[in-house]
């Protein structure tokens, strides 16, 4: 069965998975940033590096961002268009301000959807009706789960994904021998970067090989299994590290889930609620946070779109995870 993109148009949240035979190849999310990558707008020039070509622009609703590429004439306090290139970045007590290009000549313009960004890399995308079960049955509950968790499980060990403000680091661990330990999880590694969206600097900390040809024989397999990945690697060194540099134009699943916890939890919460079948009003049983993390244009448009009157029951016995939707008599 030939790949297909899958599309969901949620509340607070867009989704694409890309899906062959009954599982997540890659996967998408957008979570509604006003300054994602494919903007263009004019700016001012707030600051510029001297003796560079790097400084910080300001858009009109006064939100900052880094812009490289100066041309050799603009000076602070000059206007110019920008494209986006790098959406804002959130990590543990601070943001890593979106980045922008000069784009002289080019026409103002929004972001594209999701949807829109992935068809114009030449792919089609079917997009689905709320009541769709497609997600589910090709694994989202579980690659979610994954996000939240960061904890990916392979035959004989796991691989933990966190992100730090350096890199998003990926460690290794199982009790199996420490080469196999390796070559178990190349494939989920490779997976991962792929059904998560990660990008920028990411290390890999495999189990330490002392054998140069046993760090040689993982070194393969990695390369082999990322075969498809567009990016840049180091090889093993001796204490197991491996380094892989990609594009990075957006937050990876994990660095969302892992920054805004309740708000993600929260979007999962509308997204079960979408789909609840059973007639009746909507009732939404989560943490105080994630209900918290609830905009009432949130709400509103969960109303709307479902036609029901939407009431919330705040529980702090429950996990942020552990929200759920249900019908009630109205």
């Amino acid at each position: 069965m030939a790949a297909e993109w899958l599309y969901e148009d949620g509340i607070a949240e867009e989704r694409a998975i890309l899906v062959a035979n009954g599982a997540i190849l890659s996967a998408r999310v957008e979570w509604g940033e006003g300054l994602r990558p494919g903007l263009v707008a004019e700016v001012k020039l707030a600051k510029r590096h001297a003796g560079s070509k790097r400084g910080t622009v300001r858009f009109d609703d006064g939100t900052d961002a880094l812009i490289d590429q100066l041309p050799h004439e603009a000076t602070e306090g000059a206007r110019l268009m920008v494209r986006v290139v790098r959406a804002a970045i959130a990590e543990k007590g601070r943001t890593k301000l979106p980045v922008v290009r000069p784009a002289p000549g080019a026409t103002p313009c929004p972001a594209p959807t999701l949807r829109e960004e992935i068809e114009a890399n030449g792919a089609s995308v079917r997009a689905l009706p709320a009541t769709s079960r497609a997600f589910a049955t090709n694994g989202w509950d579980e690659l979610v789960e994954q996000a939240q968790t960061g904890e990916i499980a392979f035959a004989g060990g796991s691989v933990i994904i966190s992100p730090t403000p350096a890199m998003t680091l990926i460690d290794v661990d199982g009790n199996l021998p420490p080469l196999k330990l390796a070559l178990a999880a190349v494939d989920a590694i490779a997976d991962a970067l792929h059904r998560m969206d990660i990008g920028g600097n990411i290390g890999i900390d495999f189990p330490t090989l002392a054998d140069k040809k046993d760090r040689q024989h993982v070194d393969k397999a990695l390369a082999d299994a990322l075969i498809d990945w567009t990016g840049e690697r180091t090889g093993m060194n001796g204490f197991g590290f491996v380094q892989l540099v990609a594009r990075l134009e957006r937050p990876s699943l994990i660095a969302r889930f892992a920054r805004h916890p309740a708000a993600a939890a929260a979007r999962v919460l509308l997204r079960q609620a979408e789909r609840v079948a059973e007639p009746g009003a909507l009732l939404l049983s989560a943490h105080p946070r994630v209900l918290d993390a609830l905009t009432p244009a949130w709400e509103a448009e969960l109303a709307r779109r479902t036609g029901r009157s939407v009431r919330r029951k705040a529980d702090p016995a429950l996990a942020l995870t552990g929200g759920f939707a249900q019908a009630v008599p109205s």
